[in-house]
């Protein structure tokens, strides 16, 4: 089955009760025992859920997975996958990571004494070096939040399996649209389906993706154990946004092109970060493992000045000032103070955070009209 056809149908079938072509929104919390031990499947909300066992499927199906597990958000899909871990163990990270799994990291599980090492994944050699006898797992987003640094799954996956380490990948920036990392020798695929999956911004959900039977009994044994599920409703939500995530992608990559060689060629900025240009760092494995390089920027205007920066933030219009991403509409943000305030400055400006960084979320409005709102707000410079 191909993926836009993924999209509408995998995992799914009418509702056996009443034929219902949509999944029903089953807004209970128990379920009726013929006797104890005497059920349809079904005990309790918080251990499985119809609506949200059709989404785990079909979310599984995009990611050429087995398995899939939903959770109340990507931070809950997180903290999850971390409690599979036990005191001593070794995690290897990309430096370059959203600022709340930073901070889960370092100041929830590093005091259960699981250690993490952040380092840029560009370098294979670097990645090896790292890996003691006690690493269990490597993290990698790629691209990366927010400076779109692109890294080789398929290299850091020779390497895991050299180790008999997990690799799992955070793949909300690319979506399963553009990039699929299990097909690529990752063992675990994590999403904020928050982002482009439910794409209507209306939605908070994570969710984690294996072929590993052992892995995923685990995970979802901690799901039910620790409770972090999202509701029926917004698993209602995303199915419902999943069915448009075809047609969706290709205008955010088309948009996003569009901005982005806008933006490059603007005499007010100095430098724009995305993947699809053939100067980006790693742009040919891009090519390689992306169907496309989607709607996800960043820049830096000429001079790096911060209140320069602080005028384009506040003169926009269409791109409204507002965390998340992924969303139908556009959105500008400040990653220094805002989806990565918690890293300490030092260490986000070692990765190009620096203060006067500009991120874009590039939605599917008419791009004319986009770069008319950002021409608007740069004039005021």
């Amino acid at each position: 089955m191909k993926f836009n056809t993924k999209t509408i149908h995998a995992g799914l079938e009418p509702d056996p009760s009443t034929g219902a072509i949509m999944t029903p929104i089953f807004q209970t919390s128990t379920y009726v025992q013929a006797a104890p031990g005497d059920h349809k499947g079904y005990e309790y909300a918080r251990t499985q859920n119809p609506t949200r066992n059709a989404l785990q499927n079909n979310l599984a199906a995009l990611e050429n997975a087995k398995h899939g597990l939903c959770f109340s958000s990507g931070m809950g899909a997180i903290d999850t996958l971390v409690k599979t871990l036990v005191p001593g163990d070794e995690v290897v990270s990309t430096n370059d990571l959203y600022g709340g799994t930073y901070r889960i990291y370092t100041k929830v599980f590093e005091k259960y004494g699981i250690k993490f090492t952040f380092i840029p994944m560009n370098d294979m050699a670097l990645v090896t070096k790292s890996i003691t006898s006690k690493t269990k797992m490597i993290w990698v987003e790629t691209p990366t939040n927010p400076m779109l640094n692109i890294i080789d799954i398929k290299a850091l996956a020779q390497i895991a399996k050299q180790h008999k380490i997990m690799l799992a990948v955070d793949n909300t920036f690319a979506s399963p649209y553009l990039q699929n990392p299990i097909d690529l020798g990752a063992d675990l695929v994590m999403h904020s389906v928050t982002k482009y999956l439910g794409g209507h911004s209306d939605v908070v959900m994570g969710a984690l993706m294996t072929n590993d039977d052992a892995l995923a009994e685990q995970l979802a044994f901690l799901q039910n154990a620790c409770g972090a599920v999202p509701g029926p409703q917004d698993c209602f939500l995303v199915l419902r946004g999943i069915k448009t995530l075809h047609v969706r992608m290709q205008r955010h990559c088309e948009n996003g092109e569009r901005i982005a060689n806008y933006l490059v060629n603007h005499p007010k900025v100095d430098r724009v970060y995305w993947p699809g240009f053939a100067s980006h760092p790693n742009h040919d494995v891009a090519k390689s493992q992306m169907r496309g390089f989607g709607g996800m920027m960043s820049f830096v205007l000429k001079g790096n000045n911060y209140d320069d920066a602080l005028k384009v933030l506040s003169q926009t219009h269409l791109f409204s000032l507002a965390e998340s991403l992924g969303g139908v509409e556009s959105l500008i943000g400040h990653p220094a103070s805002m989806t990565h305030a918690s890293i300490p400055k030092e260490e986000r400006e070692k990765s190009g955070v620096v203060d006067a960084l500009i991120r874009l979320s590039v939605g599917i409005e008419d791009v004319d009209d986009l770069i008319e709102d950002l021409e608007n707000a740069f004039a005021k410079i």
